[in-house]
């Protein structure tokens, strides 16, 4: 009986010792340790004691039927998104680094089994009732259920939401998963169940909703502008991941149709602020009596933030770009160095990776590391992935691509493709060489002609179809289109996101542009994602994925500029530091002294 008592006690002991760590801490970091250590009381980046008052107006392209951004349909209104806290808020000079907001601190075992938020007793919504467990319980059983379907298959493996308690509400998952965990923390809207349980939740909704952040819907027209006012009582105010933001008591966004119009509008000082995407104005037109008068501030400040993929992307589920061959002989139409000097003013450097401005852009061949990954898969993936560096085509800048022509013309007519009559036809069919890029911006026409031009040379005809806002979204998310004007959003590092955008059972959702199925791309995602946390193993497999990709021509890849290019009626002030990894608006305030001095001005229409 001694003997079997003893062994109950081992064995009891064994499983005490076998229990991973238990660690509460008030931040959570992908990898390394937070910046910001508990005591905290503000980010580096902020002013503390910035002034609150002021307005800030800003324009926003296109048209919004719909304040619900989360619905399935519909064109959410500019600063929606918004309207709702999280249970952790992000850093922006560190990458995937969340603090404490709705829960003030986390619980959670070092093998990232479960995680436990402890939400704040003082958190509440608008109308002053309190955030609970169960509205946490309920946004995320909202979002699983009836929120776009990439959520679902995101989240599929948490196993359980469950409220503890009041103030405590438990999420775990099938295995250990420190990445998704810590998305719920800072990606997951929490919604008031009082008010969204009445409400369908998948469809648009035109009254602004209850919601629990710094701000709420103060006066809106459809359509046309919709204005945001500061809440004075916000209960997160003080809090170390608020102070010194929010400043402006009220942001107003005007609604225009066309972005020269509102290029004018700003000049004439119907609003505050705009950040220059379009070289072309830029560096012509900003000019007038209110630059001279230097009530128009004009900045560049660099920047070395990661940058997405903007390209012209080809939808491979339609035949005519099903041949890889096909879309890198496209490539060739871009010109991109004639464009840069005659369109651009030399603003630009030519993009050529999925990771640019970060450590796991692939350049020159394949490291043995990068080599162990990639020979498994080898025939299944482009052989130049291991002989050659991806560069995308380069010209002298003169508009004469001959060279560059006649390459393309070969690998077309290795594709089963021929020029008769100057037009290039299928040699089996007859069928020419015709397709349509979808666009919804009058700036992308001056770019998109270029390439038409020298497509044409080629034999291929490619009508440019400039819609609204409201129809390119819809056809984006029903894919209808062959070639469309969007490329892909920066990635500071290879995430288990990029399963949303890449992966072949995410085929159905909009983040997958180009329409990939590709059973190596799988393989590659999932690499990823398995290798969250050794950061030498991810860097391995974020370049020989990024080579995988550039090898495919899945885009023919644009441009970037590494710095932000603004102009801001000069009524403003902001902290020494601006964050790393944003411009930081919402920590600028209004100086009521430097007001004072610009000319009276209708901004609000």
């Amino acid at each position: 009986m001694k003997q079997f008592v003893t062994l109950i006690f081992l064995l009891w002991c064994s499983s005490v010792w076998a229990a991973p760590k238990v660690i509460t801490s008030h931040a959570l970091a992908l990898r390394g340790t937070p910046k910001y250590q508990k005591n905290f009381t503000h980010f580096d980046y902020v002013n503390p004691n910035a002034s609150k008052g002021g307005s800030l107006t800003m324009a926003d392209i296109g048209t919004y039927d719909s304040f619900h951004r989360f619905a399935q349909r519909g064109v959410a209104a500019a600063g929606s998104g918004t309207l709702y806290d999280t249970l952790m808020v992000s850093s922006d000079d560190e990458i995937e680094v969340s603090y404490a907001l709705i829960a003030e601190k986390v619980e959670y075992p070092e093998d990232f089994t479960w995680m436990i938020f402890h939400l704040n007793a003082k958190a509440q919504f608008h109308d002053a009732h309190p955030i609970t467990a169960e509205d946490v319980v309920f946004s995320f059983n909202t979002f699983f259920e009836k929120g776009v379907p990439q959520f679902k298959q995101y989240y599929k493996d948490v196993t359980e939401v469950l409220a503890l308690d009041k103030h405590r509400v438990r999420f775990s998952v099938r295995e250990s998963n420190k990445e998704m965990l810590l998305s719920i923390a800072s990606g997951l809207n929490i919604l008031p169940k009082h008010y969204w349980e009445s409400r369908d939740f998948s469809e648009p909704q035109t009254t602004p909703p209850l919601g629990s952040s710094a701000y709420r819907v103060k006066d809106f027209k459809i359509g046309q502008y919709v204005i945001y006012e500061r809440v004075e009582d916000y209960w997160a105010a003080d809090l170390p991941v608020k102070k010194g933001q929010s400043n402006f008591d009220i942001i107003r966004y005007d609604n225009y149709r066309d972005d020269t119009v509102a290029l004018e509008a700003f000049k004439a000082g119907e609003f505050d602020l705009r950040q220059e995407n379009v070289s072309k104005y830029w560096a012509t037109l900003y000019t007038g009596p209110n630059f001279d008068n230097k009530y128009i501030v004009r900045e560049e400040i660099p920047h070395d933030i990661p940058q997405g993929m903007q390209a012209l992307v080809f939808n491979i589920k339609k035949e005519i770009f099903s041949d890889p061959r096909v879309r890198e002989a496209l490539v060739y139409a871009m010109d991109f160095e004639w464009m840069n000097k005659n369109l651009f003013y030399g603003q630009y450097r030519r993009t050529r990776s999925y990771f640019q401005n970060t450590q796991y852009e692939a350049k020159g061949l394949p490291s043995s590391e990068e080599l162990k990954i990639l020979e498994p898969l080898r025939g299944k993936i482009p052989d130049r992935v291991f002989t050659e560096e991806y560069q995308p085509p380069v010209t002298d800048g003169s508009g004469n691509i001959r060279k560059q022509t006649r390459a393309a013309l070969k690998l077309l007519k290795e594709a089963g493709w021929q020029v008769k009559n100057k037009v290039l036809s299928n040699a089996k069919t007859g069928k020419p060489f015709e397709f349509e890029l979808l666009i919804y911006s009058p700036t992308m026409e001056r770019i998109a002609i270029p390439v038409q031009s020298n497509l044409k040379r080629m034999g291929i005809t490619m009508n440019i179809r400039q819609v609204d806002t409201t129809q390119f979204t819809n056809r984006m998310r029903s894919r209808d289109y062959d070639m469309i004007s969007r490329g892909y959003s920066a990635n500071a590092y290879p995430s288990t996101n990029l399963k949303i955008v890449w992966r072949s059972d995410y085929l159905d959702y909009t983040y997958n542009a180009a329409g990939v199925q590709d059973p190596a791309i799988d393989a590659l995602v999932d690499g990823i994602e398995s290798a969250q946390q050794d950061t030498e193993a991810l860097l391995h497999y974020g370049r020989a994925f990024d080579r995988v990709l550039q090898w495919n021509f899945f885009v023919i890849p644009e441009w970037h500029i590494s710095k932000f290019r603004v102009a801001s009626w000069d009524k403003f002030k902001r902290p020494a530091v601006r964050p790393k990894y944003s411009l930081g608006i919402d920590t600028w305030w209004v100086d009521p002294d430097k007001e004072k001095k610009l000319p009276k001005r209708n901004v609000s229409r």
